[in-house]
């Protein structure tokens, strides 16, 4: 996406001054996650050590674990519960998102009725039933996640966004469901940002949260309801054990009779899994608090979420000291699936957000970061939620949320405790939940069509929205890669 001219300042900033700039306001920014460097943070929870059997496992103690271990114990407080995970809980990518908590189980209104058509409005209630679960269950189990329902904008910051908005508009309101697009002035009235031309408001089918208090939050309450649950305990290997499975670690292991797989880009436990996956990098910014005139040189009252709809978008959103969170934009993808450590930090990345957040806000020139980080997120063709089962149905598995799964996650638990047991319901039956995504090629060819991909989408966003021969070949196979 190019660097946008502030209308309101004339030729605007030279891009000499633009990254110099953009430097400048980077220099003291820590390289830690700002959401996870909170003096609120638990304390590790020991290792596995030693054999242990229970009714369910779970491995993974992200969003998706950890909604699957709390439901499985609403259901049935008999159930015995383990969770095990290979660093604390919350560290990947449920403590390292945007803290968006979307109603859609799809990805979006426009990815759902792409796919899914047929089962739209059913979806589209099922997540809506979903994000309200999730405030209850917020509410019940006192988690002090910061969760505000303040809904979301999406912002036209160029022509062609502006005809997306009305042809969306129109798609949604065949299916019945109401569309609320502002045009310029109104969306300014919001949000102020010389950059905007038009929005589309959704008033209450987003929350905010505090990505990993929620993730804190929720591992105090399957605590409080007997989970017993081991921190730093890798799984290795899972094989047969009777009528059950046994999970390996380090130090011990765990025969249980389910198994829920709630390892999202970490597919090793299951190979078949890699066709699948592809790990991706996102990356965030996070500035120092603001001032009340430069909250108020931007407006924003309504504190709602905002993401532009460029394929290679930008997100973000207010804490609550008042702080940006800025985030988004590239996607970077290493060979052979690589994840790293290294990759957590990415300076060429940091600096491009940070020209865009002041291209988007030049009101706030001389606004500091004083957080920056990235993190890996598990992303699939049909970008949403995939399910499995292996092991003749001892094993279940959820993932692909391509970086949406703060509120999806929920479902997608439920989702796999039903398969779990075997349930024929409304969930179950869902096309969504019986279909898999088209597989990505094997290396080399997927390293070479990811960066094939990437090129042409930032070409489409610089040109127009036009798709080129390779997204149209991709758009009708069904296979595609955006940020």
């Amino acid at each position: 996406m190019p660097i946008r001219r502030n209308p309101e300042r004339g030729a605007g900033r030279s891009a000499v001054e633009s990254a110099t700039r953009a430097m400048r306001s980077l220099a003291e920014a820590e390289p830690a996650v700002f959401w996870l460097d909170d003096r609120s943070a638990p304390p590790p929870l020991p290792c596995l050590v030693g054999e242990v059997e229970a009714d369910v496992v779970v491995v993974g103690g992200g969003y998706t674990g950890l909604w699957t271990a709390l439901q499985a114990k609403e259901s049935d407080p008999g159930c015995d519960v383990v969770l095990v995970e290979a660093g604390t809980v919350g560290h990947a990518a449920s403590g390292r998102n945007g803290g968006f908590c979307a109603a859609s189980l799809t990805h979006g209104e426009a990815n759902g009725l792409a796919r899914f058509p047929d089962e739209f409005r059913t979806l589209e209630r099922l997540g809506r039933e979903n994000l309200d679960d999730i405030g209850d269950t917020i509410a019940r189990h006192r988690i002090d996640a910061e969760f505000e329902r303040t809904g979301e904008l999406d912002v036209a910051v160029e022509a062609w966004h502006v005809a997306e908005l009305s042809d969306l508009a129109r798609a949604l309101a065949e299916q019945g469901s109401a569309a609320i697009v502002l045009d310029r002035e109104q969306t300014q009235a919001l949000v102020h940002s010389p950059t905007y031309l038009a929005c589309r408001y959704d008033p209450d089918g987003v929350a905010l949260v505090h990505p990993a208090k929620l993730a804190w939050g929720l591992k105090r309450a399957c605590l409080d309801l007997g989970v017993r649950i081991y921190e730093h305990s890798e799984v290795t290997q899972i094989e047969k054990a009777g009528a059950g499975l046994r999970l390996r670690s380090a130090f011990g292991s765990i025969r249980g009779r389910r198994v829920a797989l709630a390892t999202n880009a970490y597919t090793t436990l299951l190979r078949r899994l890699d066709h699948f996956v592809v790990p991706v990098y996102d990356y965030a910014l996070v500035t120092e608090p603001l001032t009340p005139d430069q909250l108020a040189s931007v407006g924003w009252s309504g504190r709602q979420g905002v993401a532009d709809l460029g394929n290679q978008f930008h997100y973000y959103r207010l804490t609550a000291d008042n702080r940006i969170l800025w985030g988004g934009y590239d996607v970077i993808y290493h060979y052979g699936n690589r994840i790293r450590p290294e990759h957590d930090q990415r300076l060429a990345s940091s600096l491009t957000l940070a020209e865009h957040f002041f291209a988007t806000f030049p009101q706030l020139d001389g606004l500091r970061f004083t957080h920056r980080w990235g993190g890996v997120i598990d992303t699939c063709s049909r970008f949403t939620t995939f399910w499995g089962r292996a092991y003749g149905g001892r094993l279940a598995y959820a993932l692909g949320y391509t970086g949406l799964g703060v509120g999806s996650s929920r479902f997608a638990a439920r989702v796999m405790l039903d398969l779990l047991d075997d349930q024929d319901n409304e969930r179950t039956r869902l096309r969504m939940v019986r279909s898999k995504p088209v597989p990505f090629p094997p290396e080399p060819l997927r390293y070479a069509a990811i960066q094939l991909t990437r090129w042409s989408i930032d070409r489409a966003d610089r040109h127009g929205g036009t798709r080129n021969p390779w997204l149209r070949t991709l758009d009708r196979f069904g296979l595609g890669f955006e940020s």
